[in-house]
């Protein structure tokens, strides 16, 4: 169990699939996701990208399209993490949010991030650094809550809005989750989210996010944790398959956000070597081994979202509903 905020035991925290739309074509992941409930999984996020990270991954369905027809088709509750303010305004952000949260009260979260120019450089305009993109972002979150709330909203800056406003809102508000790697955006996002989406690792790392958001006044905001992992029957395979999808990614920093193609990802797989591999992703072929982890992260938040980084979803799936999803109940 985990301790809440005042030294209590709290509630367990819940474990989420993450239906990875550049991996898997959208009527197979609305399979997995259906798979995943069924397992025991009690949750689900996917991320809205416009391009895969690998040509070897080769996918990249709608994730606003496809969030509809996932949460028609299962009772879980959804997140979806995107990056207004390029390839989508934040008008169009606040109506497809507003619309979903309508649909399905009380079970759609969105996060919003500063975003990567793998998905959001492809309409041709210059590809901003990270603090750039920050206050992009922050006007982005002012124009989305303000519509959200109902107002009409007039805003010119690095974003322009002329008086608009959403007609069709949810009873139930959309949080607004921020999402955040580091420290310092963590601890921003503490002062206007309403809740945190960050990635796994090693949990002295995860704490020092979370604290930065708690720190920075997100104390009592729900947390969430993308866990990256690799499994299969056995050790090779789940090394293999961590490195044929997911060495593109294991650069980190500032490089996954700035290159543009995925070919240029692909030239960085090259150079990936395992031990860089296990560093970013937890590969292991012991269900009881991935348990002990996915448990130390649970403690830190609210929710953990699994992501198994290979192709083995099925196998993936059953084997943790039935071998790890009990150890963490």
């Amino acid at each position: 169990m985990r301790t809440g905020p005042e030294g209590g035991v709290s509630a367990l925290a819940l474990i989420g699939y993450h239906a990875s739309h550049e991996q898997f074509a959208p009527g197979e992941l609305l399979d997995l996701v259906r798979r995943a409930e069924a397992a025991g999984f009690a949750a689900a996020k996917s991320s809205d990208h416009f391009h895969p990270w690998s040509e070897r991954q080769g996918q990249s369905g709608h994730a606003w399209a496809w969030i509809g027809a996932a949460m028609q088709a299962t009772a879980l509750p959804f997140g979806l993490i995107t990056a207004p303010g390029y390839r989508h305004h934040p008008a169009n952000v606040a109506q497809a949010a507003a619309t979903v949260g309508a649909m399905f009260p009380g079970r759609f979260w969105l996060a919003l991030g500063s975003g990567e120019a793998i998905n959001e450089a492809i309409l041709g305009a210059y590809w901003p650094d990270k603090a750039e993109r920050n206050a992009r972002l922050a006007e982005c979150v002012q124009v989305i809550r303000a519509l959200l709330a109902g107002e009409e909203v007039t805003h010119r800056g690095r974003v322009t809005l002329v008086e608009a406003r959403l007609y069709s809102l949810p009873e139930v508000p959309v949080p607004l989750f921020g999402a955040a790697v580091g420290t310092e955006t963590a601890a921003r996002a503490g002062a206007w989210a309403d809740g945190l989406l960050t990635v796994g690792g090693a949990p002295q790392d995860v704490a020092r996010v979370v604290a930065a958001f708690r720190d920075g006044g997100g104390a009592g905001k729900p947390v969430h944790i993308q866990h990256a992992l690799s499994w299969a029957p056995d050790e090779a395979a789940a090394l293999a398959e961590a490195m044929h999808q997911w060495a593109p990614v294991v650069a980190g920093g500032e490089v996954n956000w700035d290159l543009r193609r995925p070919a240029d990802f692909d030239r960085i797989a090259r150079l990936v070597g395992e031990a860089a591999m296990r560093a970013c992703v937890a590969v292991s072929a012991d269900p009881g081994w991935h348990a002990a982890r996915i448990a130390a992260l649970a403690e830190l938040g609210d929710c953990v979202h699994l992501h198994c980084v290979g192709r083995n979803q099925r196998a993936f799936i059953d084997t943790f509903g039935r071998d790890v999803l009990p150890r963490l109940r």
